[in-house]
Protein backbone atom coordinates (compact mmCIF):
# COMPACT_ATOMS: atom_id res chain seq x y z
CA UNK A 1 0.00 0.00 0.00
CA UNK A 2 1.12 3.59 -0.66
CA UNK A 3 -1.80 5.22 1.14
CA UNK A 4 -2.23 6.22 4.75
CA UNK A 5 -5.60 7.25 6.22
CA UNK A 6 -5.45 9.50 9.31
CA UNK A 7 -1.92 8.51 10.32
CA UNK A 8 0.08 9.81 13.25
CA UNK A 9 3.15 12.01 12.86
CA UNK A 10 5.22 8.88 13.50
CA UNK A 11 3.48 7.06 10.64
CA UNK A 12 4.10 9.97 8.29
CA UNK A 13 7.75 10.12 9.27
CA UNK A 14 8.11 6.38 8.67
CA UNK A 15 6.98 6.64 5.06
CA UNK A 16 9.18 9.69 4.52
CA UNK A 17 12.18 7.78 5.87
CA UNK A 18 11.35 4.85 3.62
CA UNK A 19 11.19 7.07 0.55
CA UNK A 20 14.43 8.82 1.44
CA UNK A 21 16.20 5.51 2.02
CA UNK A 22 15.01 4.25 -1.37
CA UNK A 23 16.19 7.46 -3.02
CA UNK A 24 19.67 7.17 -1.50
CA UNK A 25 19.98 3.43 -2.10
CA UNK A 26 18.87 3.43 -5.73
CA UNK A 27 20.29 6.74 -6.89
CA UNK A 28 18.58 9.27 -9.14
CA UNK A 29 15.87 8.10 -11.52
CA UNK A 30 16.95 7.99 -15.16
CA UNK A 31 14.99 9.88 -17.80
CA UNK A 32 13.37 6.60 -18.82
CA UNK A 33 12.31 5.84 -15.25
CA UNK A 34 10.87 9.33 -14.79
CA UNK A 35 8.88 9.00 -17.99
CA UNK A 36 7.54 5.68 -16.76
CA UNK A 37 6.43 7.26 -13.48
CA UNK A 38 4.69 10.06 -15.38
CA UNK A 39 3.06 7.54 -17.73
CA UNK A 40 1.40 5.86 -14.77
CA UNK A 41 -0.23 9.15 -13.73
CA UNK A 42 -1.36 9.71 -17.32
CA UNK A 43 -2.94 6.26 -17.32
CA UNK A 44 -4.90 7.02 -14.14
CA UNK A 45 -6.43 10.17 -15.63
CA UNK A 46 -7.30 8.46 -18.91
CA UNK A 47 -8.78 5.33 -17.37
CA UNK A 48 -10.64 6.93 -14.45
CA UNK A 49 -11.96 10.18 -15.90
CA UNK A 50 -15.61 9.57 -15.04
CA UNK A 51 -14.80 8.38 -11.53
CA UNK A 52 -12.91 11.61 -10.91
CA UNK A 53 -15.79 13.75 -12.21
CA UNK A 54 -18.29 11.80 -10.09
CA UNK A 55 -16.16 12.14 -6.95
CA UNK A 56 -15.92 15.90 -7.41
CA UNK A 57 -19.67 16.15 -7.91
CA UNK A 58 -20.20 14.21 -4.67
CA UNK A 59 -17.84 16.54 -2.78
CA UNK A 60 -19.36 19.79 -4.04
CA UNK A 61 -22.99 18.66 -4.15
CA UNK A 62 -23.44 20.36 -7.51
CA UNK A 63 -20.43 20.91 -9.76
CA UNK A 64 -20.22 21.45 -13.47
CA UNK A 65 -19.16 18.10 -15.02
CA UNK A 66 -17.78 20.01 -17.99
CA UNK A 67 -15.61 22.16 -15.70
CA UNK A 68 -14.45 19.12 -13.72
CA UNK A 69 -13.46 17.24 -16.85
CA UNK A 70 -11.61 20.22 -18.35
CA UNK A 71 -9.86 21.35 -15.18
CA UNK A 72 -9.26 18.17 -13.21
CA UNK A 73 -8.61 15.68 -16.03
CA UNK A 74 -7.76 17.27 -19.38
CA UNK A 75 -5.61 20.12 -18.05
CA UNK A 76 -3.36 17.99 -15.80
CA UNK A 77 -3.28 15.35 -18.54
CA UNK A 78 -1.87 17.94 -20.96
CA UNK A 79 0.66 19.01 -18.32
CA UNK A 80 1.83 15.46 -17.71
CA UNK A 81 2.19 14.74 -21.43
CA UNK A 82 4.06 17.97 -22.12
CA UNK A 83 6.30 17.38 -19.10
CA UNK A 84 7.20 13.95 -20.43
CA UNK A 85 7.91 15.38 -23.88
CA UNK A 86 10.23 18.08 -22.50
CA UNK A 87 11.92 16.07 -19.77
CA UNK A 88 15.07 14.91 -21.55
CA UNK A 89 15.86 18.46 -22.64
CA UNK A 90 15.32 19.82 -19.12
CA UNK A 91 17.67 17.24 -17.63
CA UNK A 92 20.63 18.19 -19.80
CA UNK A 93 23.51 19.90 -17.98
CA UNK A 94 23.76 23.60 -18.79
CA UNK A 95 27.22 24.90 -19.61
CA UNK A 96 28.31 28.23 -18.15
CA UNK A 97 31.00 30.51 -19.46
CA UNK A 98 34.33 30.46 -17.61
CA UNK A 99 37.79 31.90 -18.35
CA UNK A 100 39.50 28.61 -17.58
CA UNK A 101 38.44 24.98 -17.37
CA UNK A 102 34.79 23.94 -17.67
CA UNK A 103 31.71 25.01 -15.71
CA UNK A 104 28.17 23.71 -15.83
CA UNK A 105 24.94 23.36 -13.87
CA UNK A 106 23.61 19.89 -13.23
CA UNK A 107 20.03 19.47 -12.00
CA UNK A 108 19.80 16.93 -9.21
CA UNK A 109 16.71 15.49 -7.45
CA UNK A 110 16.14 16.96 -4.00
CA UNK A 111 14.94 13.66 -2.52
CA UNK A 112 11.44 13.59 -1.03
CA UNK A 113 8.93 16.29 -1.95
CA UNK A 114 5.80 16.89 0.15
CA UNK A 115 2.72 18.34 -1.57
CA UNK A 116 -0.35 19.75 0.19
CA UNK A 117 -3.25 20.47 -2.17
CA UNK A 118 -6.34 22.64 -1.77
CA UNK A 119 -9.98 21.65 -2.25
CA UNK A 120 -11.08 23.99 -5.03
CA UNK A 121 -9.37 22.25 -7.98
CA UNK A 122 -7.99 19.12 -6.28
CA UNK A 123 -7.26 17.11 -9.41
CA UNK A 124 -5.37 19.88 -11.14
CA UNK A 125 -3.28 20.64 -8.05
CA UNK A 126 -2.63 16.98 -7.28
CA UNK A 127 -1.40 15.91 -10.71
CA UNK A 128 0.36 19.12 -11.75
CA UNK A 129 2.40 19.15 -8.56
CA UNK A 130 3.12 15.45 -9.05
CA UNK A 131 4.26 16.10 -12.63
CA UNK A 132 6.92 18.60 -11.58
CA UNK A 133 8.16 16.57 -8.62
CA UNK A 134 8.45 13.33 -10.61
CA UNK A 135 10.06 15.09 -13.56
CA UNK A 136 12.79 16.31 -11.23
CA UNK A 137 13.35 12.71 -10.10
CA UNK A 138 11.92 12.92 -6.59
CA UNK A 139 9.92 10.61 -4.37
CA UNK A 140 6.59 12.23 -3.50
CA UNK A 141 4.15 12.37 -0.57
CA UNK A 142 0.82 14.12 -1.08
CA UNK A 143 -1.73 15.34 1.47
CA UNK A 144 -5.00 16.19 -0.34
CA UNK A 145 -7.70 18.33 1.27
CA UNK A 146 -10.11 16.90 3.82
CA UNK A 147 -12.81 19.19 2.33
CA UNK A 148 -13.05 16.86 -0.70
CA UNK A 149 -13.14 13.43 0.98
CA UNK A 150 -14.54 11.49 -1.99
CA UNK A 151 -11.92 12.87 -4.37
CA UNK A 152 -9.08 12.46 -1.87
CA UNK A 153 -10.06 8.84 -1.16
CA UNK A 154 -10.28 8.11 -4.88
CA UNK A 155 -6.83 9.57 -5.56
CA UNK A 156 -5.41 7.61 -2.65
CA UNK A 157 -6.84 4.38 -4.04
CA UNK A 158 -5.70 5.07 -7.61
CA UNK A 159 -2.18 6.06 -6.60
CA UNK A 160 -1.75 2.97 -4.44
CA UNK A 161 -2.69 0.79 -7.40
CA UNK A 162 0.14 1.99 -9.66
CA UNK A 163 2.92 3.25 -7.37
CA UNK A 164 4.96 1.59 -4.67
CA UNK A 165 4.94 3.39 -1.32
CA UNK A 166 8.59 4.38 -1.72
CA UNK A 167 7.67 6.11 -5.01
CA UNK A 168 4.45 8.05 -4.27
CA UNK A 169 2.34 7.98 -1.11
CA UNK A 170 -0.97 9.68 -0.38
CA UNK A 171 -1.75 10.76 3.19
CA UNK A 172 -5.42 11.46 3.92
CA UNK A 173 -6.88 12.92 7.07
CA UNK A 174 -8.09 16.06 8.82
CA UNK A 175 -6.37 19.36 9.58
CA UNK A 176 -4.42 17.79 12.43
CA UNK A 177 -2.94 15.28 9.99
CA UNK A 178 -2.13 18.19 7.71
CA UNK A 179 -0.24 19.93 10.51
CA UNK A 180 1.77 16.78 11.21
CA UNK A 181 2.49 16.42 7.50
CA UNK A 182 3.80 19.99 7.15
CA UNK A 183 6.09 19.53 10.14
CA UNK A 184 8.06 16.72 8.45
CA UNK A 185 11.68 17.21 7.27
CA UNK A 186 10.93 17.05 3.54
CA UNK A 187 13.51 18.13 1.01
CA UNK A 188 10.89 20.52 -0.38
CA UNK A 189 7.28 21.33 0.50
CA UNK A 190 4.66 22.67 -1.91
CA UNK A 191 1.57 24.10 -0.22
CA UNK A 192 -1.54 25.48 -1.92
CA UNK A 193 -4.13 27.17 0.27
CA UNK A 194 -5.11 30.23 2.24
CA UNK A 195 -2.60 32.90 3.21
CA UNK A 196 -3.37 32.50 6.93
CA UNK A 197 -2.66 28.77 6.78
CA UNK A 198 0.42 29.39 4.66
CA UNK A 199 1.96 31.33 7.53
CA UNK A 200 1.59 28.32 9.83
CA UNK A 201 3.05 26.03 7.15
CA UNK A 202 6.07 28.28 6.78
CA UNK A 203 6.65 28.32 10.54
CA UNK A 204 6.43 24.52 10.73
CA UNK A 205 8.80 24.06 7.79
CA UNK A 206 11.30 26.49 9.33
CA UNK A 207 11.92 24.07 12.20
CA UNK A 208 13.59 21.69 9.73
CA UNK A 209 14.83 24.36 7.29
CA UNK A 210 12.58 22.88 4.61
CA UNK A 211 12.42 25.05 1.47
CA UNK A 212 8.79 25.90 0.72
CA UNK A 213 6.79 26.88 -2.31
CA UNK A 214 3.58 28.64 -1.24
CA UNK A 215 0.77 29.16 -3.74
CA UNK A 216 -1.67 31.30 -1.78
CA UNK A 217 -4.64 33.47 -2.64
CA UNK A 218 -5.39 37.16 -2.48
CA UNK A 219 -7.77 39.65 -3.98
CA UNK A 220 -6.98 39.57 -7.70
CA UNK A 221 -7.89 42.89 -9.38
CA UNK A 222 -9.14 43.60 -12.88
CA UNK A 223 -8.55 46.92 -14.65
CA UNK A 224 -10.92 47.72 -17.51
CA UNK A 225 -9.37 50.54 -19.50
CA UNK A 226 -11.38 53.09 -21.46
CA UNK A 227 -9.51 51.73 -24.48
CA UNK A 228 -10.95 48.22 -23.98
CA UNK A 229 -13.58 46.48 -26.06
CA UNK A 230 -15.96 46.99 -23.17
CA UNK A 231 -18.67 44.45 -23.97
CA UNK A 232 -16.12 41.72 -24.68
CA UNK A 233 -14.23 42.54 -21.49
CA UNK A 234 -17.33 42.35 -19.30
CA UNK A 235 -18.36 39.03 -20.85
CA UNK A 236 -14.92 37.48 -20.24
CA UNK A 237 -14.77 38.75 -16.65
CA UNK A 238 -18.25 37.49 -15.77
CA UNK A 239 -17.77 34.09 -17.40
CA UNK A 240 -14.44 33.73 -15.61
CA UNK A 241 -16.12 34.52 -12.31
CA UNK A 242 -18.80 31.88 -12.96
CA UNK A 243 -16.25 29.06 -13.28
CA UNK A 244 -16.49 26.87 -10.19
CA UNK A 245 -18.78 29.59 -8.75
CA UNK A 246 -15.76 31.81 -8.23
CA UNK A 247 -13.94 29.24 -6.09
CA UNK A 248 -10.62 29.64 -7.84
CA UNK A 249 -7.45 31.23 -6.46
CA UNK A 250 -7.02 33.31 -9.63
CA UNK A 251 -10.70 34.29 -9.99
CA UNK A 252 -11.36 38.02 -10.52
CA UNK A 253 -12.07 39.54 -7.11
CA UNK A 254 -12.77 43.19 -7.86
CA UNK A 255 -13.03 45.16 -11.09
CA UNK A 256 -12.03 48.75 -11.77
CA UNK A 257 -14.59 50.18 -14.20
CA UNK A 258 -14.64 53.74 -15.62
CA UNK A 259 -17.18 55.59 -13.48
CA UNK A 260 -19.37 56.42 -16.48
CA UNK A 261 -19.60 52.72 -17.45
CA UNK A 262 -20.75 51.08 -14.20
CA UNK A 263 -24.41 50.85 -15.25
CA UNK A 264 -23.38 49.41 -18.61
CA UNK A 265 -21.24 46.79 -16.83
CA UNK A 266 -24.25 45.65 -14.80
CA UNK A 267 -26.50 45.47 -17.86
CA UNK A 268 -24.01 43.45 -19.90
CA UNK A 269 -23.29 41.15 -16.94
CA UNK A 270 -26.99 40.36 -16.60
CA UNK A 271 -27.22 39.51 -20.29
CA UNK A 272 -24.10 37.30 -20.15
CA UNK A 273 -25.43 35.23 -17.24
CA UNK A 274 -28.86 34.92 -18.90
CA UNK A 275 -27.18 33.62 -22.04
CA UNK A 276 -24.76 31.22 -20.33
CA UNK A 277 -26.88 30.02 -17.40
CA UNK A 278 -30.58 30.87 -17.92
CA UNK A 279 -31.32 28.95 -14.72
CA UNK A 280 -29.01 28.44 -11.77
CA UNK A 281 -30.52 26.59 -8.85
CA UNK A 282 -30.97 23.17 -10.48
CA UNK A 283 -28.45 23.70 -13.24
CA UNK A 284 -25.63 21.10 -12.89
CA UNK A 285 -23.26 23.52 -14.62
CA UNK A 286 -23.57 26.07 -11.80
CA UNK A 287 -21.39 24.84 -8.96
CA UNK A 288 -22.33 24.82 -5.29
CA UNK A 289 -20.21 26.36 -2.54
CA UNK A 290 -17.95 23.64 -1.13
CA UNK A 291 -19.36 23.48 2.42
CA UNK A 292 -21.68 25.14 4.91
CA UNK A 293 -18.98 27.28 6.51
CA UNK A 294 -17.97 28.88 3.24
CA UNK A 295 -21.62 29.23 2.20
CA UNK A 296 -22.44 31.14 5.38
CA UNK A 297 -19.31 33.25 4.98
CA UNK A 298 -20.50 34.47 1.57
CA UNK A 299 -24.00 35.15 2.90
CA UNK A 300 -22.43 37.19 5.71
CA UNK A 301 -20.57 39.30 3.14
CA UNK A 302 -23.85 40.00 1.35
CA UNK A 303 -25.78 40.68 4.55
CA UNK A 304 -23.18 43.11 5.85
CA UNK A 305 -23.02 44.92 2.51
CA UNK A 306 -26.81 45.14 2.29
CA UNK A 307 -27.06 46.62 5.78
CA UNK A 308 -24.36 49.14 4.85
CA UNK A 309 -26.46 50.34 1.91
CA UNK A 310 -24.28 48.87 -0.85
CA UNK A 311 -26.01 48.49 -4.19
CA UNK A 312 -26.30 44.76 -4.93
CA UNK A 313 -27.00 43.61 -8.48
CA UNK A 314 -28.12 39.98 -8.46
CA UNK A 315 -27.45 38.16 -11.73
CA UNK A 316 -30.40 35.78 -11.47
CA UNK A 317 -32.07 35.42 -14.88
CA UNK A 318 -35.00 33.23 -13.73
CA UNK A 319 -35.51 35.09 -10.43
CA UNK A 320 -34.99 31.84 -8.51
CA UNK A 321 -35.21 31.58 -4.74
CA UNK A 322 -31.70 31.05 -3.37
CA UNK A 323 -32.83 30.51 0.20
CA UNK A 324 -32.75 26.73 -0.32
CA UNK A 325 -29.65 26.25 1.75
CA UNK A 326 -29.34 22.49 1.21
CA UNK A 327 -27.87 23.15 -2.25
CA UNK A 328 -25.43 25.78 -0.95
CA UNK A 329 -25.78 27.87 -4.10
CA UNK A 330 -25.28 31.63 -4.08
CA UNK A 331 -26.58 33.81 -6.91
CA UNK A 332 -23.84 35.64 -8.84
CA UNK A 333 -23.93 39.17 -7.45
CA UNK A 334 -22.24 42.47 -8.24
CA UNK A 335 -21.44 44.72 -5.28
CA UNK A 336 -21.13 48.32 -6.43
CA UNK A 337 -18.39 50.31 -4.70
CA UNK A 338 -18.59 48.85 -1.17
CA UNK A 339 -16.79 50.68 1.65
CA UNK A 340 -13.28 49.53 2.46
CA UNK A 341 -14.07 48.37 5.98
CA UNK A 342 -16.57 45.73 4.84
CA UNK A 343 -15.52 42.07 4.91
CA UNK A 344 -15.94 41.70 1.16
CA UNK A 345 -13.17 44.28 0.71
CA UNK A 346 -10.87 42.88 3.38
CA UNK A 347 -10.90 39.16 2.56
CA UNK A 348 -10.50 37.06 -0.57
CA UNK A 349 -14.04 36.43 -1.81
CA UNK A 350 -13.63 32.91 -3.21
CA UNK A 351 -17.23 32.76 -4.37
CA UNK A 352 -19.61 34.18 -7.03
CA UNK A 353 -19.55 37.75 -5.70
CA UNK A 354 -17.80 40.44 -7.74
CA UNK A 355 -16.94 43.91 -6.49
CA UNK A 356 -17.19 46.82 -8.94
CA UNK A 357 -15.01 49.85 -8.18
CA UNK A 358 -15.60 52.99 -10.27
CA UNK A 359 -12.51 55.02 -11.19
CA UNK A 360 -11.79 58.36 -12.85
CA UNK A 361 -8.10 58.11 -13.80
CA UNK A 362 -6.08 54.94 -14.41
CA UNK A 363 -3.39 55.93 -11.92
CA UNK A 364 -6.02 55.68 -9.17
CA UNK A 365 -6.27 51.95 -9.86
CA UNK A 366 -2.50 51.43 -9.74
CA UNK A 367 -2.18 53.36 -6.48
CA UNK A 368 -5.00 51.32 -4.93
CA UNK A 369 -3.47 47.99 -5.97
CA UNK A 370 0.00 48.97 -4.77
CA UNK A 371 -1.32 50.02 -1.35
CA UNK A 372 -2.53 46.47 -0.69
CA UNK A 373 -0.98 43.00 -0.40
CA UNK A 374 0.37 41.75 -3.71
CA UNK A 375 -2.21 39.60 -5.49
CA UNK A 376 -1.79 36.19 -7.08
CA UNK A 377 -3.14 37.49 -10.39
CA UNK A 378 -3.89 40.78 -12.12
CA UNK A 379 -5.96 41.37 -15.24
CA UNK A 380 -5.84 44.28 -17.67
CA UNK A 381 -8.33 44.86 -20.48
CA UNK A 382 -7.37 47.52 -22.99
CA UNK A 383 -5.91 48.31 -26.40
CA UNK A 384 -3.53 51.08 -25.40
CA UNK A 385 0.01 49.69 -25.66
CA UNK A 386 1.62 52.44 -23.57
CA UNK A 387 -1.03 52.13 -20.88
CA UNK A 388 -0.65 48.36 -20.78
CA UNK A 389 3.11 48.71 -20.35
CA UNK A 390 2.54 51.23 -17.56
CA UNK A 391 0.24 48.84 -15.68
CA UNK A 392 2.63 45.91 -16.10
CA UNK A 393 5.66 47.88 -14.94
CA UNK A 394 4.02 49.67 -12.03
CA UNK A 395 2.17 46.74 -10.42
CA UNK A 396 3.50 43.52 -8.92
CA UNK A 397 1.46 40.32 -8.93
CA UNK A 398 2.11 36.60 -9.20
CA UNK A 399 1.01 36.59 -12.85
CA UNK A 400 -0.95 38.61 -15.40
CA UNK A 401 -3.40 37.92 -18.19
CA UNK A 402 -4.10 40.71 -20.67
CA UNK A 403 -7.53 40.93 -22.32
CA UNK A 404 -8.68 37.71 -20.67
CA UNK A 405 -8.83 36.28 -17.14
CA UNK A 406 -7.00 33.36 -15.53
CA UNK A 407 -5.44 31.98 -18.71
CA UNK A 408 -1.82 32.60 -17.67
CA UNK A 409 -2.32 29.94 -14.98
CA UNK A 410 -2.91 27.30 -17.64
CA UNK A 411 0.11 28.04 -19.85
CA UNK A 412 2.48 25.12 -19.32
CA UNK A 413 5.64 27.09 -20.08
CA UNK A 414 4.89 30.01 -17.75
CA UNK A 415 5.88 29.92 -14.07
CA UNK A 416 2.84 29.87 -11.80
CA UNK A 417 3.05 31.22 -8.28
CA UNK A 418 2.56 34.21 -6.05
CA UNK A 419 4.57 37.08 -4.65
CA UNK A 420 4.48 38.58 -1.18
CA UNK A 421 1.22 37.72 0.58
CA UNK A 422 0.08 35.61 -2.41
CA UNK A 423 2.98 33.19 -2.10
CA UNK A 424 6.58 32.44 -2.93
CA UNK A 425 8.25 30.29 -5.53
CA UNK A 426 6.67 28.98 -8.71
CA UNK A 427 5.99 25.73 -10.50
CA UNK A 428 4.70 24.54 -13.90
CA UNK A 429 6.77 23.36 -16.83
CA UNK A 430 10.50 23.88 -16.65
CA UNK A 431 10.02 26.18 -13.64
CA UNK A 432 8.46 23.29 -11.75
CA UNK A 433 11.30 20.98 -12.76
CA UNK A 434 13.86 23.50 -11.50
CA UNK A 435 11.87 24.28 -8.37
CA UNK A 436 11.98 20.63 -7.33
CA UNK A 437 15.64 20.19 -8.30
CA UNK A 438 18.95 21.23 -6.83
CA UNK A 439 20.90 23.29 -9.37
CA UNK A 440 24.41 22.05 -8.63
CA UNK A 441 27.19 24.26 -9.93
CA UNK A 442 30.21 22.25 -11.09
CA UNK A 443 33.66 23.44 -12.16
CA UNK A 444 36.35 21.22 -13.68
CA UNK A 445 39.84 22.66 -13.59
CA UNK A 446 41.96 22.34 -16.72
CA UNK A 447 44.39 19.46 -16.81
CA UNK A 448 47.97 20.65 -16.72
CA UNK A 449 50.17 19.13 -19.37
CA UNK A 450 53.89 18.51 -18.94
Amino acid sequence: MSTFDSPSAKDIRAILDKQRAASLANGPYSAEQRCNLIDRAIGLLVEHEQEIVDALTADFGHRSPMFSRATEVLSPLATLKQTKADLVEWMKPQSRATAIGEAWVQYQPLGVVGIVTAWNVPGALFFKGLAGALAAGNRVMIKPSEYTPHTSALFARLISAVYEEEEVAVITGDAQVGQAFCAQPFDHLLFTGATAVGKHVLRAAAENLVPVTLELGGKSPVIVSRSADFESAVAKIVVGKLYNAGQLCVAPDYVFVPQESVAAFSAIAKAVVARCLPTLMNNPDYTSVINQRHYERLLDYLSEARLAGVELVELNPANEDFRRTEQRKVAPTLLIDPAEHLQVMQEEIFGPLLVIKPYRQLNETIAYINARPRPLALYYFGNDVAEEAHVLSRTCSGGVTVNEVMQHAGIHNLPFGGVGASGMGAYSGIDGFRNFSHAKGIFRAPVKTA
